[in-house]
């Protein structure tokens, strides 16, 4: 990795999507195996347990079974089996672990008291041989391939389609939002490029950056704050945009800038009114997705309009691309960011 020109991991890796997404749309059998399981057993709620970018994928996950399935859901805080012990009685509960690398011990004990507690427990891994796997009753391979780089990107999208597939299939779906999806991230990196080479010179001397959104596209705010975070070093923080309005707001100036997701359907419906508030502040305002170009933004990245549950998928590719060429134009390497491993191991 030493001798690799910077980037050059993170780029190859980006550039994969489309063609990674496109497959595991078109072998999506495994995955409706799994949700026929789940619609069988008639869970009364959800958990979901992960870390990290996958964390941000979990939340996505949230909104697809709350909005789509119907069911309340719950983000397991793995300390309260991990460090305090407890065994809440998880009987006719469905418990969705999500690991891109399978390897954190706090995710597998969660995973393994939740069966002992009467959970039915799924994993969701890019790893088939890692141990959260055969802890799990049920187990989806995300199917994106071995990822060299340390900051996550094929792995967040194949996990995002993954857990939609799979919700889409337990409620009686046939993947249909998503059959073209390697055609539409394959448009979105390309006609992208001038856009993201314009919002690097505008973001490059920032030094402190908000991430906001609503609904879905709430995820593609919080993993756009990490990747900027971890790649180029910059002081990030992501907010609902509702949560925005409500007093982070006061610490928006000239001084911020504020990358917005804006999607077409009802998340990105209400996040004018956000972005006209940072705005006038004095914020510069990057807007991204389907319904940027009627955002009020001084700059703007369009992203191919999709169903608004699907929209996250291609909402972070130009954010990554952004992410890759902010840290190389700093003088970074996003394939080896500081202090950071490609596995993290947390109890």
């Amino acid at each position: 990795m030493t001798d690799a020109q910077p980037g050059a991991l993170m780029t190859a890796e980006i550039d994969q999507q489309p063609d990674m997404l496109a497959t595991i749309a078109e072998h999506r059998a495994e995955i409706a195996t799994v949700a026929a399981d789940i619609a069988r057993h008639r869970p009364r709620f959800a958990l979901l347990a992960a870390r990290g970018s996958s964390d941000h994928a979990a939340i996505y996950a949230k909104y697809l079974i709350e909005v789509l399935l119907g069911l309340p859901v719950g983000l397991v805080s793995p300390s309260t089996t991990t460090l305090y012990g407890a065994r809440p009685d998880l009987r006719d509960v469905l418990v969705i672990s999500v690991s891109q690398s399978g390897g954190s011990p706090d995710l597998l004990e969660v995973t393994q008291a939740a069966s002992e507690a009467g959970a039915r427990t799924v994993a969701v891994s890019n790893t088939r041989s890692s141990q959260l796997f055969s802890a799990a009753d049920l187990a989806v391979d995300i199917g994106a391939g071995e990822e060299n780089a340390v900051a996550a990107t094929k792995t967040y999208t194949a996990t995002l389609l993954t857990l939609y597939l799979l919700v889409d299939a337990i409620r009686g779906g046939q993947g249909a939002a998503v059959a073209d999806i390697g055609e539409r991230a394959g448009a979105t990196l390309r006609d992208s490029a001038g856009q993201v080479a314009r919002a690097v010179d505008r973001f490059r001397f920032a030094g402190r950056v908000i991430s906001a959104a609503r609904g879905y596209s709430y995820a593609t705010a919080l993993e756009s704050s990490l990747k900027l975070a971890e790649t180029s070093y910059l002081q990030t923080h992501a907010y609902s945009g509702a949560d925005l309005l409500h007093g982070p707001v006061a610490a928006v100036d000239e001084e911020t800038a504020v990358l917005g997701m804006a999607s077409a359907g009802r998340g990105g419906e209400v996040m004018g009114d956000v972005l006209r508030a940072v705005g006038e502040r004095g914020a510069d305002v990057l807007a991204v997705g389907s319904a940027a170009s009627s955002m009020p933004a001084a700059l703007r990245i369009d992203v191919p309009e999709t169903a608004e549950e699907v929209a996250p998928i291609l909402e972070i590719l130009p954010v990554q691309r952004l992410a890759l060429q902010l840290s190389l134009a700093r003088g970074g390497n996003p394939d080896n960011p500081r202090g950071l491993h490609k596995v993290t191991k947390t109890r």
